[in-house]
């Protein structure tokens, strides 16, 4: 198994945060696009060609995306305004071209206040709408061997996918083989069978997990313990990448880094995932 860290951890610029994520010991490192511009286009082919090139000398890969529409803003693809709509479907196009240049192989759609279904839409509607523009970024995700993976997250956050029942819901019906899910512990844990249960249930079909706790800190600043969390990755054969995704980084972010991979490496060497 391998580990990477999500981009926001460290406010600093993507060149500096790529040197540090490497320097501290992670395998990968995975960017908010509002992390580089506001929009993608303001990334130029130059710095795209030579992040990639930073991560490969630093000894890193750029894993993927993610928090996808956070920027620019107006984004929304349950939105009942076509051009609302149309507008967001085509940026998440030019995302799959940026994550791609990158060397990232997966966009993991989270989101929530872009995805939210407004008051007075109807769902129907709402579901319609997301699945044929996803079924479009799908189709340009092909072109450039980039996985969109559906993001459950809580009640608390979104009403839009909350479990990952309703995330394979919405994959069946945009239909499309490079459309999948992601799982992470803080949705897990408001979820029916918990977050051991829904990984044993759904971790194989996983196109990849995040790791935090149900209140937002990021392994190992909290209480909760991540061996049976491994050991439930474990038993299910999920073989992908584990991505921290804190949301909480005092003390600061380089302690919160370090102890989400010290804890991930411990918790995942129990169980028998790592090589060697």
């Amino acid at each position: 198994m391998k580990f990477a860290l999500c981009s926001e951890v460290f406010q600093t610029p993507i060149e500096d945060s790529i040197r540090k994520v490497a320097e501290i010991g992670f395998d990968g490192i995975e960017i908010a696009p509002f992390n580089l511009a506001v929009h993608a286009d303001d990334v130029s082919a130059d710095r795209r060609r030579n992040l990639a090139r930073l991560a490969a000398d630093r000894g890193i890969e750029i894993v993927g995306l993610h928090w996808l529409l956070v920027s620019p803003e107006g984004l929304h693809i349950t939105s009942p305004d076509p051009f609302v709509r149309k507008k967001s479907f085509e940026y998440l196009a030019k995302l799959v071209h940026l994550c791609a240049d990158l060397g990232g192989r997966f966009m993991v759609l989270g989101s929530p206040k872009q995805r939210s279904i407004a008051a007075g839409v109807d769902p129907g509607d709402a579901w319609g709408y997301a699945a044929e523009g996803l079924r479009a970024v799908a189709e340009a995700g092909a072109e450039r061997r980039v996985r969109l993976l559906l993001e459950p997250l809580t009640p608390k956050e979104t009403n839009f996918l909350n479990t990952v029942e309703e995330a394979l819901k919405l994959a069946r019906m945009i239909d499309h083989p490079q459309v999948s899910y992601i799982l992470d512990c803080k949705a897990m844990s408001a979820m029916p069978e918990g977050i051991e249960g829904t990984l044993r249930g759904y971790g194989l079909g996983a196109g990849h997990f995040h790791t935090n706790e149900p209140g937002g800190l990021g392994p190992g600043m909290g209480n909760l313990d991540f061996r049976p969390i491994f050991q439930a990755v474990a038993e299910s054969n999920y073989l992908g990448w584990a991505s921290a995704e804190p949301f909480d980084y005092r003390p600061d972010s380089e302690t919160v880094a370090r102890a989400a991979l010290k804890t991930m490496r411990e918790a995942a060497a129990a169980c028998g995932l790592l090589e060697g």
